[in-house]
């Protein structure tokens, strides 16, 4: 048996797990054959700083873009989809960032500095 308690939230969790045998055995071979992650390292936080500095240059250069040609953009910058995907949203949630809804994609304007 395997109890957890603790708390989700501000909701208390109290939950009982009951394995047999054959399921801790399989729980076991699991946990071993796992690959530990290693330790990440530093360099990427300079390039995130980078990159994020890059499509804020981008957007303030271009003034305006729309959602999909910004994405685009970002997607080339960054070097893949989930990067740049991280960027739009960095961008859009910015205090420099206008986003106004621009019919099928929203529009971001470059309102800092």
């Amino acid at each position: 048996m395997l109890r957890i308690r603790g708390t989700v939230g501000d909701l208390p969790v109290d939950l009982t797990l009951e394995l047999d045998d054959g399921d801790w055995a399989r729980l076991g071979a699991q946990l071993q054959a796992a690959p530990v992650p290693s330790a990440p390292a530093a360099a990427p936080v300079k390039q995130d700083e980078d990159q994020w500095q890059n499509a804020q240059d981008l957007l303030r250069k271009a003034g305006q873009l729309n959602g999909l040609e910004l994405l685009d953009q970002l997607e080339g910058l960054a070097g893949d989809a989930s990067a740049g995907k991280r960027l739009l949203v960095r961008l859009r949630h910015s205090a420099k960032v206008k986003v106004a809804s621009g019919g099928d994609t929203p529009l971001y304007s470059w309102i800092g500095d």
